[in-house]
């Protein structure tokens, strides 16, 4: 095979052949340490250690002559030495590591302190027997002169101290750290003994903290280096929870008071977070004539001349308010409002003035910090909202709450977005008033931030439309055609990003819809989109995610036709789809409907799809059958579903005499083997599967009220059908009513001279009123005493008004109205049937009023004659 040579077009000029020259240069460069990187025959004879030996004797070998890199892997292995055999481990390790951390680089000085850790951890000796063989060796390399080192130690020590005896670690660690604080050390040992000090102030009593812990602290927060002030700053706190409050009030409360003023910055800010994380140890005198002073100080310096501060100002505001609240005077609590709006907007607003380059380099430099500071206004919101009471959110905060989540910077809408559960659940009743904030979140253009809100989505969208005393269905109502569409959006937006574990984690949160909104819209909107996600995507978390929540959104629906579209889509798409990979993923939603659904659901509709993939001619989707027989054949009840246990034993069978791959025959078998050892329940109940079938029936229970609601539903239409039909029908008939009642009126103005027409006319008038009254009290009420309770009121009123106005013809332009108003709105442009159905129905009421007054004039007759005999 010869070598393919491409003839371009290349310059040999003398500065491009020089070039070349140089890019060969580095090539040759790049490949020597390579070279280097070979050991020599010696190097590896060095290296090479006697398989013969034990782990002891080869950790003992290693560590006197081996390199540093093999004295590092037995000092990483020295837990696993101590859980095989720890006397000898004891014995002769230990002992040579103690030699060789004398001499032992940085990586073994970390290893090491790792490794003690962990075996004090994981209890592989006595305490004592501990404290007696590492102890010293912790002490003797804390004061190491690298500080990562150091560091690393110290907390292995701080971890000792809390498992050591007290005795032990009062003649070991405390009675020598007398001597370690003092000023003649170095700084690095004063460092420590301060993180010491504090760490021994939680372990002893008050007494012995008062007289051998607390004179050490003093000289300590006095010490010359501002590092060694802030450092036992910070440890004070540890030192008043081992005091108590009195002793707090008047040795502890002084020094930070005292080190507020330092003329070091961190030492200030040390001091103010201590005090803050000390607030409830605090009496309510000492916080307004001590503490609130201080803080007002530290704000007003903040953007004056203290700038440091504002950081840890702006991240403890929230703490520190609450917990001053019970001081405030209003003009107080009015001025710590106003601060913190303006903090949250902080950078925001440009100032009008200079435009110097030293202004822009300044404003450059401060612009990471006024993110950090709204960031850090972003995560006190929720305490903030307790500080001004709920009641007063829209008045006082909802501005800046707007502000926060239409924030330039990603980071401080993320913390917008991760704190926004927290403000819907103090907000409770007036959730909706943040509707609009939460559909802004859903729509951000940042994934990081949808990926924050998505974590409680189920919860905010359960408070947004049902939370509340005063939120009911019509506030829910509202929320939707705003939500539906920012969900959707939310959605499509994660699809198309690469960050699949976002868009896994929305589908799967988007299982809660079905508690939320309809289920047609659910069905129109989300329910075909899960199905596409799991034809189109490529991800397999991303497809079972969509799989799941199709499964919960089809066992919510309350529509047969819809049910049965979904199911035939399943089964065609999915189970009998040309990929083999849908294939797969049918066996996967199979999974989750035996989860979510009845057996009799699942046997009813997807059994025998499933053993059709017995015949497919992939063999991982016959493997991950047979994964799934199990679980199939614990669907089957007897007797009922005994042809299906036919048609699984009939599949298992031609499984093991037709199937050709050795790997699907080897799982055949043994899924024939736990099949097998299966027990089928039956119809009744049983003790071993009580729990199962009990969930079971409750499954199948709600399943038969999803069809019985159905059946309510078409019902209740048919019925409000009927009624309109009734409607229009007594609509018809008043119309033509009135039509032959003008022209009645016509006939008689035209004729001279006709008082008895007149009065005859009021006679008749008269007469139908009676009759309408009489119609109304006896014939309506027991036959349509229903039509109140029909769920369409306007329709049942309207059926009553236009009935009882048949006498009041003042009233008649009102029951027009109603009814037109119904009409139209349910049946659109509806033809008015004839009105014989009508006729029938008042000539069957005059038939019975008249024969109420015939048989009451009967019973007059005969009481008459009775009298007269």
């Amino acid at each position: 095979m010869h070598p393919i040579i491409f003839f371009s077009k290349m310059d040999f000029s003398q500065s491009n052949l020089f070039g070349y020259i140089e890019d060969l240069q580095e090539l040759t460069i790049i490949e020597r340490p390579v070279r280097r990187s070979l050991k020599t025959p010696e190097e590896i004879e060095r290296l090479t250690v006697d398989e013969e030996l034990s782990d002891i004797e080869r950790a003992v070998y290693l560590l006197s002559s081996g390199q540093d890199i093999q004295g590092t892997s037995v000092v990483a292995n020295l837990p696993v030495l101590m859980r095989q055999n720890p006397a000898e481990t004891l014995r002769r390790v230990v002992p040579k590591i103690r030699e060789v951390l004398h001499v032992a680089g940085v990586e073994m000085q970390l290893t090491a302190a790792v490794s003690f850790l962990t075996v004090l951890q994981e209890e592989s000796v006595s305490i004592h027997t501990y404290s007696h063989s590492f102890l010293h060796i912790i002490l003797q390399n804390l004061e190491h002169r690298d500080a990562g080192v150091s560091n690393a130690w110290l907390e292995t020590l701080l971890a000792v101290i809390e498992a050591l005896p007290k005795e032990t670690v009062r003649h070991e660690i405390l009675n020598p750290l007398v001597s370690k604080a003092q000023l003649s050390q170095t700084l690095q040992s004063r460092l420590v003994s301060c993180k010491i000090l504090g760490k021994l102030a939680t372990k002893f009593e008050a007494h012995i903290i008062k007289r051998e812990i607390l004179p050490l602290v003093k000289s300590l927060c006095h010490d010359v280096e501002y590092e060694v002030r802030a450092c036992m700053c910070r440890q004070l706190e540890h030192v008043a929870q081992g005091i108590g409050t009195e002793l707090t009030k008047t040795v502890v409360l002084p020094e930070l008071v005292e080190l507020a003023r330092d003329e070091g910055s961190s030492v200030r800010l040390a001091a103010f977070e201590t005090l803050v994380n000390l607030l409830d140890m605090i009496d309510a005198d000492d916080r307004s004539q001590t503490v609130l002073p201080l803080v007002k100080s530290f704000c007003e310096k903040s953007f004056k001349s203290d700038e440091s501060i504002l950081l840890s100002l702006s991240f403890h505001l929230g703490k520190l308010c609450n917990g001053l609240y019970g001081i405030f005077t209003p003009e107080q609590h009015l001025r710590f409002l106003e601060f913190y709006k303006k903090l949250s907007t902080l950078g925001l607003q440009q100032e009008n003035g200079h435009n110097d380059n030293q202004l822009q380099l300044q404003t450059l430099e401060q612009e990471k910090k006024y993110i950090l500071v709204r960031k850090n206004c972003a995560y006190n919101f929720p305490a903030m909202i307790v500080f001004v009471d709920p009641k007063n959110f829209h008045l006082e905060l909802y501005s800046i709450f707007f502000c926060l989540c239409h924030d330039p910077e990603v980071s401080v809408r993320y913390t917008m977005a991760t704190s926004f559960y927290e403000v819907a659940k103090l907000l409770n009743s007036g959730v909706y008033s943040i509707h609009k904030e939460l559909v802004t979140l859903l729509q951000d253009e940042s994934l990081e931030v949808l990926d924050a809100l998505v974590g409680h989505l189920p919860e905010i969208l359960e408070l947004m439309t049902t939370g509340g005393e005063n939120n009911g269905s019509e506030s829910k109502l509202l929320s939707i055609p705003d939500l539906i569409p920012a969900l959707t959006t939310a959605e499509q937006r994660a699809a198309t990003s690469l960050k699949w574990r976002t868009h896994e984690k929305l589908l799967q949160k988007y299982a809660c819809l079905p508690h939320i909104i309809s289920s047609d819209q659910i069905y129109y909107r989300f329910l075909h989109r899960m199905l596409t996600i799991i034809l189109t995507n490529n991800v397999l978390p991303v497809q079972k995610a969509a799989a799941r929540t199709l499964c919960v959104y089809l066992r919510y629906n309350r529509k047969q036709e819809q049910r049965q579209e979904v199911i035939q889509k399943l089964i065609e798409q999915l189970g009998q789809g040309k990929s083999y990979w849908n294939r797969l993923r049918f066996l996967d939603t199979c999974e989750f409907i035996m989860e979510l659904f009845s057996k009799s659901f699942f046997c009813k509709y997807f059994f025998l799809p499933v053993l059709e993939l017995t015949h497919d001619p992939v063999a991982n989707v016959r493997m991950k059958l047979c994964y799934l027989l199990p679980k199939v054949k614990s669907t089957l009840k007897i007797p009922t579903d005994k042809h299906l246990l036919q048609q699984l034993e009939l599949c298992i069978r031609k499984l093991l005499c037709q199937e050709k791959d050795k790997d699907v025959l080897t799982i055949v078998k043994k899924t024939v083997l736990e099949l097998d050892r299966m027990e089928i329940s039956v119809d009744a109940f049983q003790k071993r599967f009580y729990e199962n079938d009990l969930l079971d029936q409750e499954k199948e229970r709600q399943e038969h009220l999803l069809l019985e609601m159905e059946q309510l539903e078409k019902e209740k239409q048919q019925s409000e059908g009927r009624s309109t039909n009734i409607n229009d029908k007594i609509f018809e008939k008043k119309r033509r009513d009135s039509k032959s009642s003008l022209l009645s009126k016509s006939i008689t103005l035209s004729v001279p001279g006709s008082s008895s027409g007149t009065s005859a006319g009021k006679e008749d008038k008269k007469s139908k009123l009676v009759r309408s009254q009489s119609f109304n009290t006896q014939i309506l009420h027991p036959k349509y005493s229903n039509i109140d309770k029909c769920p369409n009121k306007n329709s049942a009123t309207g059926y009553t008004s236009s009935v009882s106005v048949m006498g009041k013809s003042s009233m008649l332009s009102f029951s027009d109205d109603s009814f037109r108003t119904h009409a139209t709105g349910n049946s659109g442009n509806a033809a008015f049937p004839s009105s014989s159905s009508s006729r029938n129905l008042f000539n069957s009421a005059d038939q019975k009023n008249s024969g109420n007054k015939e048989s009451q004039s009967r019973k007059m007759s005969i009481k008459n004659r009775k009298s007269n005999s």
